[in-house]
């Protein structure tokens, strides 16, 4: 094995939201480690260094949910191909949901995910578990099996389960081994295979709407149970101003719950759907503007303490029939890190709320040593030059889904390096 590079990033702008770090300074990495911000230790003499001069430097960002395709949907995308395209976004860690095929709620299949990650060699992959053996939504995983494998939580994806009785059941059986519980919250009888927010845009395109219901009702039964069970739960991919207020009540109720939201629920609302495009496809849907504020006012307070792509490559064909027959999702991981800077542009929230969302508070969540610049922490990092403006060409994206709508947005900031463990595995100069 190679021995690992001494590296010394000069003159950025290091941002470091979980030890309250802003200010420009040099960071210094010994043996795949933070080894020191600011200082150069002594007698250190670095391999490699980069100048960061006019650029940021933050910890690596962890996306909460990436749908890796693989395996069982290869035509769509890989691991290695995703990853690969997540590492030019910033991203050093991504969670990937179970519903792959075979579905991952065995130790195998969690370890062929893994290996190919380690194969890649661009991300640190972190497999998430079914709740449900093949996600049927009734017959309990081996949840304890799957942490040992290496699964940080446990969901049933979009998968609905059989009843409140199973989730209760999954919710105790969770616990008692520490697992956190992720839920995407959808009453699958309210949302009625909806395809669009069930309002006055829906109605006039004569779209099937899943109406806010289908998700408040799901927040505040899933908050029940988890009280009742002791669980730690996680509701994944909120979209309505609504269940962000229950979500700060939990909060001051002392609850043990967490929230995240996809980024572009934080920048697009019904009305991008005119015009049947069916790359505004997306589950949620797409809700108000009211509904958009309130995620954003939730986000810049913590009560939503992440921000996360959803990440959902698709191949061009299953884009290409009418809307309410396409498949939902966005390929969002290269506009993960800039559409959550257009927050900050907007005065939304400042700078380092803004990566906090994206490093320390993932990590928080997951209990993980990570997203953070601590000495003696894993070496992940991401440089980006606020300066370096794009615009989004679907074509141009690395990922294999090229199914996003945020074509022709211009985008405000580029990143340049990304170093996992302290090997760097995106260069912008070298990738261009």
């Amino acid at each position: 094995m190679k021995k690992k590079k001494n590296i010394s990033i000069l003159g950025g702008r290091v941002i470091d939201p979980a030890n309250g770090i802003d200010r420009v300074m040099d960071l210094h990495i010994a043996s795949g480690k933070i080894l020191a911000v600011g200082e150069t230790p002594e007698g250190f003499q670095p391999d490699q260094t980069i100048d960061a001069t006019g650029q940021v430097v933050c910890p690596g960002i962890i996306d909460l949910c990436a749908h890796l395709r693989e395996p069982g949907a290869e035509h769509k995308a890989t691991i290695a191909s995703e990853t690969a395209a997540a590492t030019s976004g910033g991203i050093t860690t991504l969670c990937c949901p179970p519903d792959t095929l075979p579905v991952i709620d065995t130790p195998a299949v969690t370890g062929q995910i893994r290996h190919k990650a380690r194969k890649a060699g661009f991300c640190r992959l972190l497999p998430q578990g079914a709740v449900t053996h093949d996600l049927d939504g009734s017959r309990l995983s081996e949840m304890a099996a799957l942490k040992s494998a290496g699964c940080v939580a446990v969901t049933n994806a979009y998968t609905p389960l059989a009843n409140t009785l199973v989730q209760r059941r999954a919710m105790e059986y969770a616990a008692t081994f520490g697992l956190l519980t992720i839920i995407r919250p959808e009453d699958q009888y309210l949302s009625n295979h909806g395809c669009a927010h069930e309002g006055r845009v829906a109605d006039r395109m004569g779209l099937l709407g899943i109406p806010e219901a289908a998700e408040t009702v799901a927040v505040a039964r899933d908050l029940a149970l988890a009280e009742t069970t002791g669980a730690v739960i996680h509701f994944h991919t909120l979209s309505s101003a609504s269940a962000a207020r229950t979500m700060a009540w939990a909060k001051r109720e002392g609850r043990s719950v967490s929230a995240d939201v996809a980024i572009h629920q934080l920048h697009l609302t019904e009305m991008d759907l005119e015009g049947f495009d069916s790359n505004f496809h997306v589950r949620p849907p797409l809700r108000t503007d009211t509904d958009r504020d309130g995620l954003r006012d939730a986000v810049a307070n913590n009560v939503i303490q992440v921000i996360c792509s959803d990440h959902q490559p698709h191949e061009a064909d299953a884009k290409a029939a009418p809307f309410p027959d396409t498949e939902p999702g966005i390929s969002g991981l290269e506009t993960l890190l800039p559409l959550t800077l257009k927050l900050v542009e907007q005065d939304v929230m400042d700078l380092s709320n803004a990566i906090a969302r994206l490093t320390c508070g993932p990590a928080e969540i997951l209990g993980l040593p990570l997203g953070t610049l601590s000495p003696g922490r894993a070496a992940d990092i991401c440089i980006y030059d606020p300066e370096q403006r794009w615009f989004v060409e679907a074509d141009a994206l690395l990922s294999r889904g090229k199914n996003t709508p945020f074509q022709g947005w211009e985008m405000p900031a580029r990143v340049t390096h990304t170093l996992l463990k302290g090997r760097l595995v995106y260069s912008l100069a070298i990738n261009e």
